[in-house]
Formats: C-alpha cells, structure tokens, sequence
C-alpha cells in the first residue's frame, strides 16, 4: 500500500510515459528502444523528452526493423536489461510474431528456469481514428492463446501507469497494448509516486443486478455508455474493466454472472477466435447453472478493420451494446 501525497491530471498517454520515466529514474537497467522513440518521441510521443533526459544509451532509436527490435530486446533481457520495446501499431507487430512466440514466450521453460525475459512490449491497437490499414488490428487474441507472456490492456490513465510499472516490474514477458483511440480522449487523476496494478485483476467501473457487461480497452467507455442507456430504461448492470487479458481474471467475470444471471461481452476484434469465446468458456465452466438468457457478443466483423468511410460501421458503438442488454435481459 503507497500512500498518495500528490496526483496530477493526465491523458492516458501522459500516464504511460510517466510510467517509464518514474522506471527509468528508479532503475538504470531500463531501456526503451523502438522506431523514431528517440529524438522525435515516438510515434504519437509516448517517450518525448526522454532520451534528452535520460541520453541516448538509455532512449534509443532502432532500425525498422520489428523482428529486429523484439529479437534484440530478448538478448538484452536475458543479459540483466529490462528493456521496454515499442512497436508503433499492434499491426505492424506480425514481422516480430515468431521472435515472441517461439523465443520470449519459451525462455524459461526451455531453460528450465534458469533464464527469464523479463520484456515489455508496447503496442498501440485498435481502430477509430481513421488510420490507414493495418494500422487499426486488434488482434490481441494472437497472444492470449500463448503460454508464457501476459497480456495486459488499460483504459484509463491511473491503471496506463500502474499497469505499466507492473509491466516492467515483471520477471516474464508483457505485451502492453494501448488503446490508441483513447491515447488523448479521456484524463484523470494520476499519483506523482510509484505505484502498481496487479496483472491479472479486473475490476468493477459500476454495479447493477440485472446484467454483466465485460470489455477492455477502448470498449470500455462503449460499454460505460450501454450501461447508462440500460439505466435510464430500468436496467442497472454491473461494468466489468478486465485490465489484463492473459492470465484473465476469472473469478471476477463468475461473481458478477452468478449474480445477473446475464452476460454481454463487447471487443473490437472479429468474432470469430476473439477473446470473447474464451470469457463464454469461463462463464460456463463456472456459472451456467445461473444464466438467465445465452451470452450476447458485440464485437467487430469477421473483416480486415475497414478503411475510414467504413470503419465506425465494423467497431461496436453503445447502441449496439445497449441492444445486447436489451436482448439478454428479455430473452
């Protein structure tokens, strides 16, 4: 438990840089390195000022090169470093894909302990701000189904900094995915101090009775927004924010449900494979004996994320969440 002296307003990519500097100042074995995260402070200046405060060995950039980055930051994790890599776009992440899951993810099973990579990985993801293509996947579910790295996703600046120091505090490797949509669009309250998050807890944003809403990053206001529609209809709805996506929070998704009796899950990635699947095993391994009504999913078509004309047509809006409850709850 920290006590908190002073707190400050923040978007939630303020928080994330804080997050660094706060690991940076602490820990000299902390580097970040990325494409242009040096002298120009990344892409959407995640690290700006950092490398003129912390120097050039310590803040650097990189070679485009994804496989390059990641296969590098394995080595120097594995030498003593904890390095805290960037890759401007969860998109762009498919170059480094075997370096992750065929060395990061194995390291310490492979040596039967005696070597960890204790590596964070920063990826925006996500659509909503129009960007070209590739640049808008949320394929998070690629790296929920691998053992051996967690995946952690905030959705508002006080968990981006706390999540984040976790993140690095870790002794395995983390893949940190930031909501891009939400980078500038929301601030809070965040502590001057170290502080962390543990990986693997979800947490409740409101508390109803009468149906389950569960999302993660950029959805969470999308789910936020169903949950006050509902609400003016009668509806109240617990507001489940998972924060971590491997190791899930499992117990808290069978609380709320064992409550409800209902269950709507919201995500930008395709249905089909998504992490939503995962949390409908969950809730029938753990609370079908309680359901009400099926599980409703919201979640982005089975396409490639599509060009700007299109794209709010494929990410779920609070309207079709509000459906959703709608259905559960008259099932």
């Amino acid at each position: 438990m920290i006590t908190i002296s002073k707190t400050k307003q923040l978007t939630l990519i303020q928080a994330i840089t804080d997050g660094m500097r706060t690991m940076l100042e602490e820990k000299e074995e902390v580097v970040v390195l990325g494409e242009d995260v040096g002298k120009n402070g990344g892409v959407f200046r995640a690290t700006d000022g950092l490398q003129e405060e912390f120097g050039e060995k310590r803040v650097f950039d990189t070679p485009l090169s994804e496989a390059g980055i990641i296969g590098s930051s394995i080595g120097m994790a594995m030498n003593g470093l904890l390095p805290v890599a960037e890759i401007q776009f969860l998109g762009f992440i498919y170059p480094a894909y075997e370096q992750i899951m065929t060395h990061a993810t194995r390291m310490r099973y492979r040596t039967k302990g005696s070597f960890t990579v204790p590596l964070v990985i920063r990826a925006p993801y996500g659509a909503g701000v129009r960007a070209p293509e590739i640049h808008s996947d949320s394929m998070e579910a690629l790296f929920t189904h691998m053992p051996g790295i967690k995946v952690v996703c905030p959705s508002n600046p006080y968990d981006a900094k706390g999540l984040l120091i976790s993140a690095i505090e870790d002794p395995d490797p983390v893949l940190f995915l930031e909501p891009l949509r939400l980078y500038r669009a929301v601030r809070g309250e965040v502590p001057e101090e170290k502080y962390e998050i543990e990986i693997g807890k979800g947490k409740y944003l409101r508390e109803g009775d009468d149906a389950t809403v569960i999302a993660w990053g950029a959805m969470v206001p999308v789910a936020m927004k169903a949950a006050e529609q509902a609400a003016d209809k009668g509806i109240s709805c617990d507001v489940i924010d998972l924060r971590t996506l491997y190791p899930i929070d499992k117990a808290i998704i069978a609380e709320s449900v064992k409550k409800t009796g209902r269950c709507v899950v919201v995500h930008e990635a395709p249905a089909t494979g998504g992490l939503g699947n995962d949390i409908i095993s969950i809730v029938n391994d753990t609370s079908f004996l309680y359901m009400k009504s099926p599980i409703e999913r919201v979640t982005g078509a089975d396409v490639h994320v599509p060009f700007w004309a299109l794209e709010e047509h494929n990410i779920p809006t609070p309207a079709r969440v509000t459906d959703a409850i709608y259905k559960v709850i008259h099932f």
